[in-house]
């Protein structure tokens, strides 16, 4: 019996140790899946990664003449006629004085309809940057074309419709006349006689068109490029149309059949506020904030609703203002002391408001059915957003008790999240003039090229289907849309 009893004894704690051991293996797997999958869920918004830039997107930036880039910057900056649409311009006051000769890299305009799409300048900047310097970038230049991904056309599209614009001759919708017209017509001219254009009858070429006018005249040309847009324009918006369903005024966006979220990047406004550290946050006194123009010229029938629904509501700030000098520091005290910010669509689907607030740590408050936002994908706007259907936004005292319905934890949140993400919008180097210099790694540069490299294996196969095609051979184009 005492063989027995030894072997009892020596195999009962075996059995339970490795038990135990089996037990606290799985409590310590289960343990580590939580805290990830808790990481993930308490950071929705994840940045790139350092380790990310070792497989970054080639870019070859195509030769244009400076004229149509630095050099527009100049002839810009050389004028002495203020912009006719605004009342003060900063850029060219009435009374000039002293103005400094521009250099190399002459600044970007601080007129903030022009300011507001200066995406073109900082990607530009990135890219003309030493290659020593620009260790947080992920883009790579190459400068051989048969090395790129894609194939950079340094036009600066948005500042060459806005001279045009705002010298007040009503050239724009002319060719004649025209000098933006002129510039569209020089940049194809030159591009589409390279060997790269005619290898991929330039699906890898990336334009940027961050104005919703830009290259107007030569949309059908480079309808099969990538296009990096700040939204799509608004085409399916039914107060754009008149009653006999056509529509009210002349085309001046990209058409809907050109663009898509499958081949084109959606990138944001520059924002015209500064930053607001979440430390810097303050008590916030008013529910919901909102300033811009009541009335718009192409639709924003919803924005006039809206302000009559809400302008004598409690806690609610309804400004009709301009972005100058006097409206920015408005909207700074405004966004900074509100809880959340409006943000209804105008005259395109979205605008620099919507970024002006996540600087400012307003929670913006989206009323749209249907709007395309940066970078989707690779953060989730819903974490620090609300999202209101255009039905429930309309419905008499609906919005200002939904919004009064969140507990001060839930905004506190909603805050804390937003703060994680604003660098993501930021195109600023911090490097002051001339926009040269390595951009910030977790900033919208890198973003943008991000979301152009998910772009390139689509375009690769395009091209090879283009190029095996039989001599002759007709393929109607296919608009395949998600």
């Amino acid at each position: 019996m005492v063989p027995k009893i030894t072997s009892m004894a020596v195999t009962r704690p075996l059995f339970s140790v490795s038990c135990s051991f089996l037990s606290f293996s799985l409590l310590f797997v289960v343990s580590l899946l939580f805290f990830f999958s808790n990481s993930f869920i308490s950071d929705p918004n994840p940045r790139i990664s350092h380790d990310t830039f070792q497989n970054g997107i080639n870019v070859y930036v195509a030769e244009l003449p400076r004229s149509l880039n630095y050099g527009l910057l100049e002839k810009y900056w050389s004028s002495s006629s203020p912009d006719s649409r605004i009342p003060s311009d900063p850029d060219h006051p009435t009374r000039r004085t002293n103005s400094p000769k521009p250099g190399k890299y002459p600044p970007y305009s601080e007129n903030p309809l022009i300011k507001q799409y200066s995406a073109e300048y900082w990607i530009m900047g990135d890219l003309e940057t030493p290659p020593e310097k620009r260790i947080g970038s992920f883009a790579k230049r190459v400068f051989t074309e048969s090395d790129a991904d894609v194939v950079f056309v340094p036009f600066f599209a948005t500042l060459s419709a806005e001279m045009e614009l705002g010298n007040g001759k009503g050239s724009f919708r002319k060719k004649s006349g025209n000098e933006d017209y002129q510039r569209q017509r020089q940049v194809l001219d030159f591009v589409k006689n390279t060997r790269a254009w005619n290898r991929s009858r330039g699906r890898d070429h990336v334009f940027v068109l961050t104005d919703p006018v830009a290259m107007w005249h030569v949309r059908e040309e480079i309808a099969l490029s990538i296009l990096l847009v700040v939204d799509f324009g608004g085409w399916f918006r039914l107060d754009s149309k008149s009653s006999n369903g056509t529509s009210s005024f002349p085309p001046e966006r990209i058409e809907h059949t050109q663009v898509s979220v499958i081949k084109d990047v959606i990138v944001p406004y520059t924002h015209l506020l500064p930053r607001l550290d979440l430390s810097q946050n303050k008590k916030r006194h008013n529910l919901l904030y909102f300033k811009g123009a009541k009335h718009r010229h192409r639709g924003g029938l919803i924005r006039e609703k809206l302000w009559d629904l809400l302008v004598d509501e409690d806690g609610v700030v309804m400004e009709e203002g301009f972005p100058n000098a006097t409206g920015r520091e408005q909207s700074i005290r405004g966004m900074r002391s509100s809880e959340f910010c409006l943000h209804p669509a105008g005259d395109t689907p979205t605008s620099c408001r919507l970024f002006d607030a996540i600087q400012s740590l307003c929670i913006p408050v989206i009323v749209s059915d249907i709007i395309e936002l940066p970078f989707e994908g690779i953060i989730d706007y819903s974490e620090f957003s609300v999202f209101v259907s255009v039905s429930d936004a309309l419905t008499p005292k609906w919005l200002a008790n939904h919004l009064r319905r969140f507990s001060e934890r839930e905004k506190e949140t909603l805050r804390s999240r937003m703060a994680k993400v604003q660098t993501v919008f930021v195109f600023d180097n911090g490097r002051g003039a001339g926009g040269i210099g390595p951009v910030e790694p977790d900033g919208a540069v890198n973003h943008i090229w991000r979301k152009v490299m998910q772009k390139v294996p689509m375009v690769k196969e395009a091209v090879v289907r283009e190029m095996r095609k039989p001599a002759g051979a007709s393929v109607p184009l296919r608009c395949q849309c998600i």
